[in-house]
C-alpha cells in the first residue's frame, strides 16, 4: 500500500460529516460505538458502516471490553495528513496575496524594455 493510497482513505473517511464528528469526539476520549451512535442519532448498523470506513483508513483503534466495543483515535494518519498539508504553507497567504506575489515576481523576471511602455 502506498502513501497516496493511505491519504486517499483518510480523505474518503473525512469526506463525511458523521465521520468528522466521530473523529472530533474520539480526539477528546475513547467512546463506545453505542455512545457514538447515540451522539449522532444513528442506528447501530449505520454507525458500524462509518466505523468500518474509519478503520479502513486506520484512523481508529477498536478494543472490546466485555461485550462492548470501544474506539480510540489513531492520530498517525492525521499527522501524515498534516505533514502533507504543511508542504503548501510557504504558498499560503491572504486572499489573492499568493497570486499578487507571483505577478510581482513575474514582473521582476521580465522587466519592460525602455520605450515600450
Amino acid at each position: 500500500m502506498t502513501e497516496m493510497d493511505e491519504q486517499d482513505r483518510v480523505f474518503e473517511a473525512l469526506a463525511n460529516e458523521h465521520r468528522r464528528v466521530i473523529i472530533g469526539a474520539l480526539s477528546l476520549q475513547p467512546q463506545s460505538i453505542s455512545q457514538l451512535a447515540a451522539m449522532r442519532g444513528l442506528s447501530l448498523p449505520a454507525i458500524h458502516k462509518h466505523v468500518a470506513v474509519l478503520e479502513n483508513a486506520d484512523m481508529v483503534i477498536r478494543k472490546k471490553i466485555g461485550r462492548t466495543n470501544f474506539l480510540a483515535l489513531n492520530r498517525a494518519p492525521l499527522r501524515g495528513l498534516q505533514e502533507w498539508l504543511g508542504q503548501f504553507n510557504p504558498y499560503w497567504g491572504n486572499e489573492g496575496e499568493t497570486l499578487e506575489n507571483y505577478a510581482r515576481h513575474l514582473g521582476t523576471q521580465h522587466p519592460k524594455k525602455e520605450g515600450n511602455q
